[in-house]
C-alpha cells in the first residue's frame, strides 16, 4: 500500500473511533439527565465490577507499595535517610504508580469483560430485541455500567492506595529493617492529602474512560465470535492509551495550578 495512503488510512481510523467514543459519551449523559437508568442492573453492575475487583486490586496494590519500598531501599541504606521512605513511596503510590496499575487491572478485568457481554448481546441480537421491545439500550445497559464502574474505580482506587501503603509498611519492616512506624510517620509528616486527592481524581476519571470505551466496543460488536474477540482486544487497548492520556493531562493541570507540591 502506498505509505502516504497508509497514512491516511489511519488517520480516518483514529478520527472515527474517536468521533465514536465522544458520541458515546455525550448519549450517556444525555441519557443521564435526568437519572433514568435500570437501578436492579446497576446494583448487579457494582456487585460485579466492584467487589468481584476488590481481590485482584488489593494484591495489585500490595505488591505496588511494597515495590515502590524496594526501589527506594538501595538510596535508604547508603545514606541512612530512612524518614524519607515513607514520603517517597508515598508520593509515588498515591499519585501516580496506585491509580495507573489500579485502572490497567480494572481495565484488563472489567471493561474486557463489559466488552465481550454488550458484543455477545448483539451478535445475538439481544439489543435490537430490547429496542423493539421500546427499550433504550443506553438507558438499560450503558448507564448502570458507566455509574458502577466510575463509582467503583474511585473506591477501589482509595482503598487500593491503603493497601499499597500497608504492603509498603511491611516490606519496609520485614525486607529493609526499618520499622513500619518511621515508615508511617514519614508518609504523615509528608503531608500528602493533595496527591491522594489527585489519585481518586483520575481514578475516577479512569473509570469514566473504560466505561465509555468498553460501551462502544461492545455495541459495535460485528462479525460474529471473531468480531467480539476483536472489539475485546481494542478495548483493552484503546482503554490503555486512554488511561495514560488521562494521566498526563491531570497531573499536568494539577502541576501547573500547584496542587501538587
Amino acid at each position: 500500500m502506498n505509505p502516504i495512503r497508509a497514512i491516511g488510512a489511519g488517520f480516518l481510523q483514529i478520527s472515527q473511533t474517536v468521533g465514536g467514543i465522544t458520541m458515546q459519551m455525550l448519549q450517556i449523559f444525555r441519557a443521564m439527565i435526568p437519572p433514568r437508568f435500570d437501578r436492579d442492573e446497576t446494583w448487579l453492575n457494582l456487585y460485579k465490577v466492584g467487589v468481584k475487583s476488590y481481590p485482584i486490586v488489593a494484591m495489585t496494590a500490595i505488591f505496588t507499595g511494597a515495590i515502590m519500598v524496594i526501589q527506594s531501599g538501595t538510596y535508604v541504606k547508603r545514606t541512612g535517610a530512612t524518614g524519607l521512605l515513607g514520603w517517597g513511596a508515598g508520593y509515588a503510590v498515591l499519585a501516580e504508580i496506585g491509580p495507573v496499575l489500579i485502572g490497567l487491572m480494572f481495565s484488563g478485568r472489567v471493561g474486557a469483560n463489559n466488552t465481550a457481554e454488550l458484543g455477545t448481546m448483539k451478535v445475538t441480537e439481544q439489543i435490537d430485541a430490547l429496542r423493539a421491545l421500546a427499550i433504550d439500550p443506553i438507558h438499560h445497559l450503558v448507564v448502570p455500567r458507566f455509574v458502577s464502574m466510575v463509582l467503583m474505580l474511585l473506591l477501589l482506587t482509595a482503598l487500593g492506595d491503603l493497601f499499597a501503603l500497608a504492603g509498603g509498611a511491611l516490606t519496609s519492616q520485614f525486607i529493609l529493617d526499618v520499622d513500619y512506624r518511621v515508615f508511617f510517620q514519614g508518609v504523615f509528616e509528608s503531608h500528602l492529602v493533595d496527591e491522594y486527592l489527585v489519585g481518586l481524581v483520575k481514578g475516577t476519571s479512569f473509570g469514566a474512560s473504560i466505561s465509555v470505551v468498553s460501551c462502544y466496543y461492545g455495541l459495535g460488536v460485528s462479525g460474529g465470535a471473531a468480531g467480539v474477540g476483536r472489539a475485546v482486544n481494542n478495548c483493552v487497548v484503546t482503554s490503555a492509551i486512554g488511561i495514560f492520556v488521562w494521566d498526563y493531562f491531570i497531573t499536568y493541570f494539577a502541576n501547573s495550578t500547584s496542587l501538587l507540591h
